[in-house]
């Protein structure tokens, strides 16, 4: 800690020394062509400064920053850029694993707009169902375009739903390509996580990364044609930071079957059905014979296993016990006994909780050709695809979903994921009578493929495969854009845009093979709800359905689509030099529920030559997207420390209609913003900050799990013919305000071949519910309205992500070297379980364990050894930060040492990293 906040310190009397000098050397500062950053998102009247701009919109040389950057995806680089934005590695939460689901102003994945070279980039297939922040939402996958392949990155902080339409509520990001021509450009990554925490906290290196970016552009033509190709492979092995197993492994049956199996035999192919075994007294003599060859059974329990012939207790009328059978002897715990016997450890039970392994491949194209002096077309786009393996919860050879006849010891079963993304925009623009006329179509296609490994279907028992094909998911997007823009001689300039746009939408879910969702009866035939089942010795039946990730059943399958249709208009007024006024609305109507109708109106003052004033307010809203109108699915979820069997219906399902769950529709929202830029251009200073307000109606939320317990009688039926323990839907629940500040400082100064670049900025951000649930009839029921929108619901949506989080960067070059400072401030976290997160022994409602603040530090050397060759090595997280432990009621046995459910900067630790570039 100490070495950590001398960082700190030193960085900051860095910032503010250099602020000095800077002041002190004006004639030096000035003698530089400082170039200032400019920025198009936001506005259709062209380019302008950023300082200008009358929303606030952050801009990030990527082409630049990659060179000393230890982060290479973009999520994670924007993660570390800038603080308005939040996105973290998640672990042991299915297919999210391998999408970092990104935040905007705190706000959701699905409320803030991703455009590639300004035009609509697809979503994700993939709906975010597990207990991460996010929860319920379908995001944009930044992890399928390399970030080798772009020049830079502008975030607009402002809703902008007006200007382009549904999901802008937060704002927008829109990734512009490089147009680089004349050379070759790569990069060779190597790192890895090194900290006394790898491998389960016993040490050393793990989460081997090795990436191979390549860029090549060339010219096409002599009137500013061009083509950028980007080829991008990643090799990422998964990091582990479970704690040893902390609770029971293995029965006393356990380790008699143990013995058995030493001995050629087989208990678990002496039955099927333990409460009709014909053959049950041979199962009985193996018992009594093997139970001997158990050496730690006392003598007392060696008496009562060979002194019993019967497998089932024996019950009075009032059901006491009046003599114990084998299944009640022998469910005991003798963990530790046997894995000596064994020569096992804990450690060997272990989850893997960490990142995932990866594999990725992207290929992305930027194509540009004039076929007048005032028109040209373009095309731009890509392909990568991307291998994923994931693991799950530990099946224990204790528990009933584990088949011990071919798993002794258990099996760590996986979630691999092929997830192909394919994007391709096309369009013409030019210039007609001083019209921009921009005509575009843009298509866009995203897919996750489960492939379920090393686990099993356990009602197949013997049968069953040990890999599985669970189906899949696939969104496409087609988006048709004709734009138009002319400036006006009138005042200081009036810019005039208007158009229009026409989406296509298609959402599907494809059903896996049979074994992966089906539960089999004893003959070894889909279970109808009257055959009977398998069991394991103690009676429990065996769950059908590939064990970790149940494949999605046939019922499941849809292939649905929707289309939108909208207008715009936006004119820009530039009443004097000093007043700008802008002025945008958007008509959209929705095949699937109907219209919607938003403005915007921003302004920015210019006061003083170097300060101005900005302003904006507007209306905007979401469409729910097709994935949350149509998911269905049954997954295994951790809820409530147990696991459990749940589905995700959709609302016009028929356990929605018993519980009263009501049809989605859009999200409304309502934003303001104020705030000023100052400049002193002696001091090469800049300074920014921005408060914004936002309020969302009619949010949709994923509901908690619905317990059949909890339901009434009707629904309880209907809970079983899915044969599932919970059930959980989306709906428009409720309220929201969100409400914050951002401040950004930026400094430079050029003196004698020495460049100083330092930055600072901070985001201060809350979102709370207002007013009440949106419940009704059934639902405002006490314990169903809290399952409606829970208390972890809440935590999610309001305190899983930092509210403070700042940064503070310095990059200092001197002829061929540069050298890289951050530090990042993650502001404290709020745990989603309900535990006693005080000691006191009493779990109260709301009680939750905070997670408190953290600083890292990254740190970075480059040194370009020719024109052609450079090499950095750096360091991310120079002092192995990890956020708090969890306390022990949230770590599943000691399995998750830290939270999960949160998103702060994750738990990899230290990483360590040397990139080797080149350019010919």
């Amino acid at each position: 800690m100490k070495n950590k906040n001398t960082i700190l310190s030193a960085s900051v009397l860095f910032f503010l020394g250099s602020f000095a000098f800077g002041q002190e050397k004006e004639k030096d500062s000035l003698k530089t062509n400082n170039v200032e950053e400019v920025v198009v998102l936001g506005s259709r009247a062209g380019a302008r400064s950023k300082v200008d701009s009358p929303v606030p919109v952050d801009v990030f040389n990527i082409k630049e920053a990659s060179v000393v950057l230890p982060q290479s995806t973009i999520g994670q680089i924007l993660n570390s850029l800038a603080p308005s934005f939040t996105s973290t590695i998640q672990t042991n939460s299915d297919g999210t694993d391998h999408l970092d689901p990104a935040q905007l102003r705190g706000l959701g994945p699905d409320q803030v707009l991703v455009l590639v070279n300004g035009k609509r980039r697809h979503t994700s297939a993939l709906v975010n169902v597990n207990g991460t922040p996010g929860r319920g939402t379908v995001g944009t996958d930044l992890n399928a375009i390399p970030s080798f392949a772009l020049n830079r990155i502008e975030v607009l902080r402002d809703g902008a739903s007006a200007q382009y339409g549904s999901d802008a509520i937060a704002g927008v990001i829109n990734l512009e390509l490089k147009k680089d021509t004349g050379k070759l450009t790569g990069q060779i990554s190597y790192g890895g996580n090194l900290t006394p925490t790898a491998n389960d906290h016993t040490g050393n290196f793990d989460g081997q990364n090795i990436q191979l970016d390549l860029n090549y552009g060339n010219k096409i033509g002599n009137k500013g044609g061009f083509y950028n190709i980007t080829w991008s492979s990643q090799f990422r092995d998964p990091t582990s930071r479970a704690g040893a197993e902390s609770g029971s492994i293995y029965n006393a049956y356990n380790a008699i079957e143990k013995r058995a199996l030493n001995d050629g035999v087989n208990l678990s192919s002496l039955f099927s059905n333990i409460n009709n075994t014909p053959n049950s007294q041979q199962l009985i003599d193996y018992i009594h014979q093997y139970s001997q060859g158990v050496g730690y059974f006392s003598a007392a329990q060696q008496s009562a296993i060979q002194n019993t012939s019967i497998i089932q207790d024996i019950k009075d009328a009032q059901g006491n016990v009046i003599q114990k059978g084998l299944q009640s002897l022998l469910n005991f715990d003798v963990t530790d006994q046997e894995l000596a016997y064994r020569g096992l450890t804990r450690k060997d039970f272990n989850m893997q909780v960490g990142q995932s392994k990866l594999n990725n491949h992207q290929l992305f194209a930027n194509i540009e050709v004039p076929v007048s002096d005032d028109w040209k077309v373009y095309s731009f786009g890509g392909y990568s695809i991307r291998h994923g393996v994931s693991g799950g919860f530990y099946r224990k050879p204790n528990q009933s979903r584990t088949f011990t006849g071919l798993y002794a010891d258990g099996y760590l079963p996986q979630i691999g994921t092929d997830i192909q993304d394919l994007s391709l925009a096309a369009g013409i623009k030019g210039k007609w009578n001083g019209w921009h006329i921009d005509l575009s179509n843009t298509f866009g296609q995203n897919s996750f493929t489960y492939n379920i490994r090393n686990t099993g279907n356990t009602s197949l028992r013997f049968n069953s495969p040990r890999d599985f094909n669970a189906g899949g998911l696939r969104f496409s997007q087609n988006t048709i854009n004709l734009d138009f823009s002319k400036k006006y001689d009138v005042w200081n300039g009036i810019n005039v845009a208007f158009g229009g746009e026409h989406r296509y939408e298609n959402f599907k879910i494809t059903a896996g093979e049979e074994a992966s969702y089906a539960t089999y009866d004893v003959s070894g035939n889909i279970w109808n709800n009257n055959s009977p089942r398998p069991t394991d010795f103690f009676g429990n039946a065996l769950p059908g359905g590939s064990q970790v990730f149940g494949g999605f059943k046939p019922v499941n399958a849809v292939d649905k689509n929707r289309q939108s249709v909208a207008a715009y208009a936006d004119v820009e007024f530039n009443f004097t030099n000093w007043l700008l006024v802008d002025a945008a609305a958007r008509y959209e109507n929705y095949s699937d529920f109907g219209s919607t109708f938003n403005y915007k109106l921003a302004s920015r003052i210019k006061v003083a030559p170097n300060f101005n004033v900005r302003l904006a307010g507007s209306t905007g809203f979401r469409a729910p997207s097709i994935h949350q109108i149509y998911y269905n699915v049954t997954s295994t979820l951790f809820t409530n420390s147990q696991l459990l069997e749940v589905g995700t219906f959709s609302n016009d399902s028929r356990i929605a209609e018993l519980l009263g769950i009501p049809k989605l529709k859009q999200e409304t929202s309502k934003s303001a913003s104020v705030g000023f830029t100052y400049r002193i251009p002696s001091a090469n200073l800049s300074v920014t900050a921005d408060g914004y307000f936002t309020k969302i109606d009619n949010r949709v939320i994923l509901t908690d799990q619905f317990l059949r317990a909890n339901v009434p009688t009707a629904a309880q039926e209907a809970f079983d013919a899915e044969n599932v323990s919970g059930a959980q839907f989306f709906t428009n629940a409720i309220d929201t305000e969100t409400k914050g500040v951002d401040v950004v400082i930026a400094h430079n100064i050029r003196v004698s071949g020495l460049k100083l670049d330092n930055s600072f900025a901070v985001n201060l951000s809350q979102t709370k519910r207002v007013g009440n649930i949106h419940s009704s009839g059934l639902l405002q029921s006490a314990n169903l309205e809290n399952t409606y929108f829970s208390e972890k619901s809440r935590v999610y949506l309001e305190e899983a992500v930092p509210r403070v989080k700042a940064s503070l960067s310095h990059t200092l070059s001197w002829k061929n070297a540069s050298f890289y400072l951050r530090n990042t401030y993650f502001g404290k976290v709020t745990g989603a379980d309900i535990i006693d997160a005080n000691g006191d022994g009493i779990v109260g409602p709301n009680e939750h364990q905070q997670i408190t603040a953290k600083i890292i530090t990254d740190l970075s050397l480059a040194y370009q050894f020719t024109k052609n060759v450079g090499l950095t090595v750096g360091v991310n997280n120079l002092f192995d930060i990890y956020p708090t432990r969890n306390l022990t009621a949230s770590t599943n046995n000691d399995q998750f040492v830290y939270s999960r459910s949160t998103s702060q900067f994750g738990q990899n630790g230290r990483y360590v990293f040397s990139r080797l570039s080149f350019n010919f």
